[in-house]
């Protein structure tokens, strides 16, 4: 039985947003079902936007969310394995050369669309005489199209279903730019071809080109892989997202706290119809993922939802996995469970434990006193014994403090709260009020 190859293929001319990588997710973790292999390939032969930079953050990227791959390939490395095929098709009379520059090409498009014509290149080029094109290629660099056959293409997408597409109704497309950028179309095929790719799964914009390059790979003689085209992310206003998507890149959100656990879970989910198992480990996902489950209508990414999940995912971490972290901001180590267990249901990020370890270090910043409280609060300071704190003193502080003052329920324990804290609202006390090291020193004049 053939071996299953998948790939990843983005392009390095910006960061990896929620978008690409749910794609990236449903190679990964379809090739991880059926034991493929999964490839991540880079998509940079424009050489003039891709850059070292993006690929660097892409694979940091796809690291930090546990996407791992066999093995890498680059397409500025192969131009020559490119324009070897590209002859090959010459030879087959299935490619031709044209002269047009993208002004004239945009003007052919405007008139068609006013005479109410769909935007399909007419193949002028196909007219031009060997004398025409000589004197052409004096003046212009020349590009140069696959020659679609008209044809009705079909294939049974995995996720959509039975596919059907008209090639009369698609321009022939351009292989090979004037400056000899090789563009994804041909590119792609010849890759997916030497690297026994067997399986493409991409977003359902890439349809039309699906349909392209199984012309091409039919004129290349070659088995053709199995396709399923996945849904769109949308955002909220329902448009579609731009790799240079600031708040939604991948980057972005794990700078802002987001743990990797809730974005793969909620865009493994996204489009299935069942509810968010938000997991930790990407791994975990694998037993349940199923190319068949998602729906093909656009769907729609909600990133406070994201943020609901980050929280809830920090919440079931253990000790284990945050404790270098806790190191990194100076929580010791024989207290490092007790602050975790206090601190975990309390916090948006992990960067939000620096500030209730400064709590817990220095004592309130500002500590809250409502001038109704002040004796009640210096009989509180009476009270409060030195650090370290027996697990239980904040039951024998407030069971003091209520014998000594007559104070109970909210009238006690919210000024406490509000004067050893400087907020209304926070962690448990209880688990608290042990690990405060310092306690402002107020006095009444």
């Amino acid at each position: 039985m053939t071996k299953r190859v998948l790939r990843f293929a983005p392009s390095p001319t910006g960061y990896l947003h929620v978008g690409n990588i749910r794609t990236a997710l449903f190679n990964y973790l379809e090739a991880k079902r059926v034991g493929a292999e999964f490839i991540l390939r880079l998509d940079d032969t424009d050489q003039e936007r891709s850059s070292q930079n993006f690929i660097d953050q892409i694979k940091r990227d796809l690291e930090w969310l546990g996407i791992s791959w066999d093995r890498i390939e680059q397409q500025s490395l192969r131009m020559d394995r490119y324009w070897e095929v590209l002859t090959k098709l010459k030879d087959q009379n299935v490619v031709y050369e044209c002269f047009e520059t993208a002004l004239e090409l945009d003007l052919k498009r405007k008139k068609q669309q006013n005479q109410g014509l769909p935007p399909v290149y007419d193949r002028a080029a196909l007219e031009l005489s060997i004398e025409e094109k000589n004197v052409l290629r004096n003046k212009t660099d020349s590009h140069w199209r696959f020659l679609l056959s008209g044809e009705t293409v079909t294939w049974k997408d995995k996720i959509v279903g039975e596919i059907t597409v008209r090639t009369t109704s698609v321009s022939d497309p351009v292989l090979v730019k004037g400056n000899g950028q090789f563009l994804y179309t041909l590119a792609s095929v010849i890759d997916d071809i030497d690297f026994g790719i067997t399986d493409v799964v991409r977003g359902i914009d890439h349809l039309t080109n699906t349909a392209v390059q199984i012309e091409i790979l039919k004129k290349l003689a070659s088995p053709l892989p199995v396709f399923g085209h996945h849904s769109l992310i949308v955002d909220r206003c329902g448009e579609n997202f731009s790799k240079r998507t600031g708040s939604l890149s991948i980057k972005s959100l794990k700078e802002s706290g987001i743990e990797p656990g809730a974005i793969i879970s909620k865009l493994v989910y996204l489009g299935t119809g069942d509810g968010v198992d938000v997991k930790n480990n990407i791994d975990e996902l694998t037993p349940n993922f199923e190319l068949g489950k998602f729906s093909t209508a656009p769907v729609r990414f909600d990133k406070e939802f994201l943020e609901t999940l980050s929280r809830k995912l920090l919440s079931m971490t253990d000790i284990n996995k945050v404790s270098d972290y806790l190191e990194t901001i100076g929580v010791p180590d024989e207290i490092k469970e007790d602050f975790w267990i206090m601190a975990k249901d309390n916090i948006n990020t992990k960067e939000d434990l620096a500030d209730i370890w400064h709590l817990c270090k220095e004592g309130a910043k500002d500590p809250i006193i409502a001038p109704e409280d002040k004796q009640f609060i210096e009989v509180a300071i009476s009270l409060i014994g030195p650090y370290p704190r027996e697990n239980d003193s904040w039951q024998k502080l407030t069971t003091e403090l209520n014998r000594l003052t007559g104070r109970t329920g909210k009238n006690l324990f919210m000024p406490l709260r509000n004067f050893l804290t400087g907020k209304s609202d926070g962690p448990d006390m209880k688990k608290l009020f042990p690990l405060i090291q310092k306690i402002q020193r107020y006095r009444s004049s």
